[in-house]
């Protein structure tokens, strides 16, 4: 029996506990004692980049149409018998699924018979079931889906960005592929995917709340069994560092344009692993206080003068050989909004950041994250999130608390390229010349 690991933050004592299940699985769970609900995830290290591989035992990547991880998600909800969702309405729980760039989760929310509904969990996602007739059938719903987000003007602004600024990376692509991508998928690729990437050894098991570790590990011990060693590998991409093109826009039935600003950060996508560590994280999270944060005079001005409304958000995300600043929402003048914030980093870059901003906004990040740890979900999320990136859980809390100010200075300095920038716009068709 494998031995549980206690995994505790030094800040806020914080703890939860980790183990490698004898089936290959990495499980952490993280009890909290008297709180009326529970929330698990069984996540793959497989999302929507995932469109080459090399096998464990190939030289040459294996080339998979786009959106293929999307679909393989729907389409686990299926058995011969019944669906998912049949099941878990029978335990009272809230179930969903999402497939992200770099990873796909199943999970569920429930306040009585967690372990049931984790039993359901563990079972059906490793129970795939494809026919020619199933594969078909999911065919035509995504493809629907397909064209609802491509219909969706805050969809359309979000991935005209990322086509804008990345040459090569399938993160260029919408996760949910294509309605022509999407024709090319068969049982036989979806089991070869399932095959390779449904893996217990590439895959993680996160359950927070009203648990304890031996009733999980007395689940998993049920329904794991021990999975071969050896995971697929992210093919190479060679990505140049400059955006693909600097401005795309697109006219949309909207009242008022909707625009993001990107910068792509200078990744070495070759390796094909998540490559940041937690002390660059932290540094990205403060930043984005000190840009975008409500505390700084430029966001109050812009809100003032009408230029901005409370939808404009200042964000960073990264996964395997990407990462990406986010600056966008709703404006009457995007480009007077653009300008403004380009002269702010601009300034920051030259003047450097005054110690008392840095204190506020890295308050602000530290205090934001400790009141997450009251949430059973934003905790498992956390978990999932630090394992997928190779990093500890509370590995970010702890370098918040510690962080200096140069760190974030040199965020700044290499993060905001103007050859590594775009704009996105999705303007009224009433504008339209």
């Amino acid at each position: 029996m494998s031995e549980w690991k206690e995994l505790v933050c030094t800040r806020s004592g914080e703890r939860c506990y980790y183990q490698r299940h004898a089936s290959g699985l990495p499980v952490y769970v993280w009890p909290k004692e008297n709180y009326s609900t529970t929330y698990a995830v069984f996540a793959t290290r497989y999302g929507a980049i995932d469109t080459a591989f090399v096998e464990s035992n190939a030289t040459e990547p294996t080339v998979l149409p786009a959106g293929i991880a999307h679909y393989l998600e729907h389409k686990l909800f299926e058995n011969e018998d019944c669906d998912a969702f049949e099941r878990y309405a029978a335990t009272g729980a809230n179930a969903n699924a999402y497939t992200s760039y770099d990873h796909t989760a199943y999970l569920f929310s429930c306040t009585q018979n967690p372990y049931d509904s984790l039993e359901i969990l563990l079972d059906f996602v490793q129970s795939p079931y494809f026919t020619e007739q199933t594969v078909e059938k999911e065919r035509g719903i995504i493809g629907q889906e397909i064209r609802m987000c491509e219909d969706s003007p805050s969809r359309r602004v979000f991935c005209n960005l990322m086509t804008a600024l990345y040459h090569n990376h399938p993160v260029r692509i919408d996760i949910a592929g294509t309605v022509e991508s999407i024709a090319e998928i068969t049982p036989e690729l979806l089991y070869g995917c399932y095959r390779n990437f449904y893996n217990l050894h590439n895959m993680v098991l996160v359950v927070a709340g009203n648990i304890t570790c031996d009733e999980v590990q007395a689940v998993a011990d049920r329904l794991l069994k021990p999975a071969p060693e050896g995971v697929p590998q992210r093919a190479p991409v060679a990505e140049p560092l400059t955006a693909a093109q600097p401005r795309i826009e697109v006219h949309m039935p909207v009242a008022v344009p909707l625009f993001y600003l990107g910068y792509k950060v200078p990744f070495d996508t070759r390796s094909g692993l998540h490559d940041e560590s937690a002390k660059q994280i932290a540094a990205a999270q403060v930043l984005e206080e000190l840009i975008g944060g409500k505390a700084n005079p430029l966001y109050a001005s812009l809100m003032e003068q009408g230029l901005i409304n409370p939808s404009f958000e200042v964000s960073y995300f990264s996964g395997p050989g990407y990462g990406v600043w986010l600056m966008g929402g709703e404006s009457v003048d995007p480009d007077e909004v653009c300008a403004a914030f380009k002269q702010e980093i601009a300034r920051l870059k030259e003047q450097g950041i005054p110690p008392e901003e840095f204190e506020t906004a890295r308050n602000a990040v530290y205090g934001r994250m400790i009141s997450q740890t009251d949430n059973v979900e934003s905790c498992g999320d956390l978990l999932i999130e630090a394992h997928l990136c190779g990093r500890s859980p509370f590995s970010v809390l702890d370098e918040v608390a510690s962080l200096d100010i140069q760190s974030v200075y040199d965020r700044l300095l290499t993060d905001f390229d103007e050859q590594a920038c775009a704009l996105s716009l999705v303007l009224p068709i009433t504008s339209e010349v």
